[in-house]
């Protein structure tokens, strides 16, 4: 009886575990490098900028890789937001610290500097880039490539980007440039809040468009089989969370749906409950009318539904609340970023106290600022809380990026 349910789980377990597998569809970066057998880093002193998302097809890291790789020279590794091994809180200061598998030495590029240093790359003949990014602006990894990509070039040192998917695929381009007065860590280029590029093209781009202060020696490993159309889960690649709170490739998606309201703390959206970035709610929302509201409004390829949590940690903490899920039904159709400045209208009208602006802590308002990529966004759409008065802006670049954005596509 006993070898029969061993048998038995043996099966039940071998049936699951295949049936969660996905063929991967691509190769990324760090796979076409290891089949070119490294040859570009051959015999050089290299540098490696990544994080636990830094991994082939089979989960190895990175960094494993090439400090294993006979002719490769792994020298140093530099830390972004959250640390090389992801040990570090969001925001959180990182101090150069060393490798405790490799014993190589960790530069921290979210500390003191967010720009490598000439001492950090004393020595350093390539500087290696490989981060899953996520496709939106006010992620700080690709403010750490730029700012890395600048700093080499001060150095004399090649920069390589190992290239990854766009979560978000090559096709959504949404939100206006940043303004001269808004650049930093967080909206570091003037690019769309949504940019459509993986951090390769990205890259090409940077150099390309005189955005950094001096052009870089660049080289992009690009991936194989992946298009503008797909999105992550279409890739067959395993997701490792690039930040606590985008834990799986879905949350990525709905980063740009609430991440610039996140900013106020002023009502939860899912960050501290189990759908981070898919939720808004606050303890003075009634459910069934916010929802209807909002459907209303016919966004296009958008559902609410009427929601009702009490979070674990984080904005409502233990209390009840009401609120809304955002269910995308249409992502080609679906404007992201859009979503959040409509809660905010409908906010307005059905509960005129609590209008945003009036309630959000302005000492909040410069990093929202930050995120936006300028004060417009918040002075206009604080008059009379309409998505229509800021609508043109948020817009209006969308288009000549996407074709300046062209000539630096890798992929079709």
């Amino acid at each position: 009886m006993k070898k029969v349910l061993i048998i038995a789980i043996t099966f039940f377990c071998a049936v699951s575990t295949n049936s969660f597998a996905q063929k991967i569809t691509i190769k990324t970066g760090i796979e076409v490098l290891k089949d070119q057998n490294f040859k570009i880093l051959e015999g050089k002193r290299v540098g490696l900028i990544t994080n636990p998302t830094g991994v082939d097809n089979n989960m190895k890291s990175t960094i494993d890789i090439l400090h294993e790789a006979a002719n490769v020279k792994l020298v140093a590794l530099y830390a972004p937001e959250h640390g090389v091994r992801g040990d570090a809180h969001a925001g959180d200061h990182i101090n150069n610290t060393v490798d405790p598998k490799t014993k190589l030495p960790v530069h921290s590029l979210h500390g003191k500097t967010k720009e490598p240093t000439a001492a950090m790359l004393k020595g350093i003949d390539v500087l290696v880039y490989d981060i899953q990014d996520i496709g939106c602006r006010s992620f700080t990894y690709i403010s750490t490539m730029g700012l890395a990509m600048q700093a080499a070039a001060a150095n004399n040192v090649k920069f390589v980007v190992l290239d990854r998917p766009n979560p978000l695929g090559g096709q959504k381009v949404e939100g206006g440039l940043v303004d001269d007065k808004f650049v930093s860590f967080v909206s570091q280029f003037k690019i769309p809040y949504l940019y459509g590029l993986t951090c390769g093209e990205l890259a090409l781009l940077l150099n390309g468009e005189n955005m950094l202060k001096k052009k870089c020696n660049l080289e992009v490993v690009k991936m194989e089989g992946w298009n503008r159309a797909m999105t992550y889960d279409q890739t067959g690649l395993q997701w490792i969370p690039s930040s606590p709170h985008i834990p799986q490739p879905i949350s990525a998606i709905f980063y740009p749906v609430s991440g610039i309201l996140g900013e106020f703390g002023y009502m939860s959206i899912g960050v501290g409950y189990t759908i981070p970035f898919q939720m808004f709610a606050a303890e003075w929302i009634k459910a069934e009318e916010f929802a209807n509201k909002l459907n209303s409004l016919n966004l296009p390829g958008i559902y609410f539904r009427p929601l009702y949590i009490k979070p674990f940690y984080s904005v409502g903490q233990g209390k009840q609340l009401q609120g809304v899920q955002v269910h995308i039904m249409d992502y080609q159709k679906a404007r992201l970023s859009e979503i959040q400045f409509y809660v905010m209208q409908v906010v307005a009208d059905l509960y005129p106290s609590k209008a945003v602006f009036a309630n959000a802590s302005k000492d909040r308002f410069n990093m929202f600022d930050k995120v936006s990529g300028s004060d417009y966004v918040r002075l206009t759409f604080a008059k009379r809380n309409r998505f229509s008065d800021i609508k043109d802006y948020w817009y209006k670049e969308v288009e000549p990026f996407k074709q300046k954005s062209k000539k630096y596509y890798l992929y079709k």
